[in-house]
């Protein structure tokens, strides 16, 4: 059975009215010299009796160390991922500052074979970005929902 996983895309009026969303890089050391097709929104796992857009809320929490905000949240839908995960995503509008970001911590065995756990932050920095840089920086699956943003603002 594939996981079920539930985030929120934060969206706001940028620089001159461009629309800007707000993209997590993950941490650790296997994603440290990623970029392009690494970033997502922030998410995270839930299960099948957990509300999604409760486990969007908790999951940005977590992930930023901050609450989500407030406000009307638009049901992007579900895209399915490499591997199987399935992610409902759910659309705000607010604002961020990504310096601010104090995520949750994860424990992996590093370097492998090792012995030796070390803590790394699940998400290592956010940013905001035009619809057209974030193409370029968010996981495949997960362009669809810039696509969905876009034709709902419309």
């Amino acid at each position: 059975m594939s996981s079920l996983s539930a985030g929120i895309l934060l969206y706001r009026s940028g620089a001159g009215g461009e629309l800007e969303v707000l993209l997590v890089h993950p941490g650790g050391p296997l994603w440290a010299r990623r970029d392009g097709g690494a970033w997502s929104i922030p998410k995270g796992e839930h299960g099948a009796a957990e509300e999604p857009l409760a486990a969007a809320r908790r999951e940005f929490a977590e992930e930023l160390g901050r609450p989500a905000p407030g406000g009307e949240a638009l049901d992007l839908g579900e895209v399915r991922q490499r591997g199987g995960k399935r992610v409902r995503a759910f659309a705000l509008a607010g604002d961020f500052d990504p310096a601010s970001i104090r995520s949750n911590l994860f424990e992996l065995e590093w370097p492998p074979r090792s012995g030796r756990r070390q803590s790394f932050p699940e998400v290592d920095r956010a940013a905001w970005f035009s619809l057209d840089e974030a193409w370029e920086r968010i996981n495949p699956a997960q362009a669809e929902l810039l696509e969905r943003l876009r034709a709902a603002l419309r």
